[in-house]
Formats: C-alpha cells, structure tokens, sequence
C-alpha cells in the first residue's frame, strides 16, 4: 500500500515539483489547490487532486474528511500553498494583511489540525513539511513585513507541533528557501528582482526541483530523526 501525501498549492511552481518528487518516490500524493484546471493538468496514476480554498477552514476540514474516507489516513503533509503580497510598510491594506496570513499561516494551521488525526495508526514516522521561507530570518533584502511576519509565525507552529507529538512519532520541520524561480517572481519588479538574483552566491536563484529533494528527503526514512528544525536553503548567503 502506497504512504499517503497531501501537498498544498499543489498546482503552482513549487508545488508540482514537490508532487513529482513524492510521486517518484512512490507515495501517493493527494493536490489541493483553488486551481481547478492546474490540478485536472497533472495527471499521474497516483496522483488526486482535490479543488479546495485554503483560505477556507470548513472547506480545509471538508477536503481532509475526504482524504480520511478515500484514503484511510495521512503519511505526510506539506504545507506549500503560499503567496507574497508586496505592499509596504506602513501601506499594508488590512485586507491584504489578513490575506497574507489567512494563506501562508492560517491555512496551514488548519490543514496540520486535519492531518494529524488522520496520521493516528498510521506505520513508522508521519512527517509535516511546512515551505516557509528566508525572509523570516534574512532583514537585509526586501521582504515586506506581513510576508515576514506569516512565515516566522508558520515556523514557530513547526517548532511547537514538533515538541508536542513527538512521542507520537510525528517528525515536523519546515524548509525555509531563498530565492526560488517560481511564480511568485512575477510579484517583483525587475530591480527588485535583478538585486535578489545578485546576491545569490552561486549567481542565479535557486530551481524548485533543488527545494522539492529536500522535502523528499524529510520525509523519506532518512528524515526519520529530523524535528523540529527550521531548514535554511540559500547557498550560503546568510551564513551568521
């Protein structure tokens, strides 16, 4: 029987890469996305996808109650769905604010609060891989502060889930990306963009595939011991 995935923003940039590492790797990967068609466009034999808005807790409960009754349970989660609004500080709409984190926090929160459940009984090490990102950390390039903000909220909820079922064998960490060619770059300008690119070391961003074998490899045995970490991804520009 194949170990069952749920990968969230499934059918954007870094969420199809992360779905075809899963899938390579044997699991069954169940999409939930709002992109109806993007999902009906990935078609694989392990492969589900289910149209869910993230932003929606009842529609997160409705779409993990079906995952329970198709599947029988959950293996691994990975929290990718995502998005970056680009409004600055102080001229953050409060309904942008409550955008950024009602999807790149909250969404989250309600998708762990579903799966873990459904992980109860499951064999060996369940894994929840939640994608959060650099700019939590990394205040010398320009990420505005409700992005920040969501994202080094979703790390302190890997940290607190990971201490908290531990003992449950329920490994979670969270991968934290530099820039990565996806398309959330279409929210920047070009200037924007060229600098972000220029201080990458290696010179170029990072690729999604390069990101997806990291989550792979959380969740495969190997990442078995790994919890409670936050992850840093971005070729050794922050080193501190």
């Amino acid at each position: 029987m194949s170990r069952i995935a749920v990968v969230t923003g499934a059918a954007g940039g870094l969420g199809r890469a992360i779905s075809a590492k899963l899938l390579s790797d044997g699991l069954h990967v169940v999409g939930l996305d709002i992109d109806a068609t993007g999902l009906a466009s990935m078609s694989a034999d392990l492969f589900t996808g289910i149209v869910v808005d993230l932003t929606d807790a009842g529609a997160i409960a409705d779409a993990f109650a079906q995952i329970g009754s198709d599947q029988g349970g959950v293996d691994a989660l990975v929290n990718n769905a995502g998005t970056c609004f680009m409004s600055d500080f102080p001229n953050i709409p409060a309904v942008e604010l409550d955008g950024q984190m009602a999807l790149n926090f909250s969404g989250a929160f309600h998708c762990c609060q579903a799966a873990i459940p459904l992980m109860a009984g499951r064999p060996g090490v369940r894994k929840i891989v939640n994608i959060s990102s650099n700019g939590a950390y990394n205040f010398d390039v320009f990420d505005p502060p409700h992005y920040r903000a969501s994202k080094a909220a979703l790390d302190t909820l890997t940290k607190d889930l990971a201490r908290r079922y531990a003992r449950d064998k329920i490994a979670v960490n969270s991968v934290a990306p530099a820039m990565t060619e996806t398309p959330l770059f279409k929210v920047l300008t070009e200037d924007v963009l060229a600098r972000a690119i220029a201080a990458m070391p290696h010179g170029h961003a990072m690729q999604p595939s390069e990101i997806a074998a990291w989550v792979g490899f959380l969740i495969s045995p190997a990442g078995d011991i790994c919890s409670g970490n936050v992850i840093i991804l971005n070729q050794g520009r922050d080193v501190r």
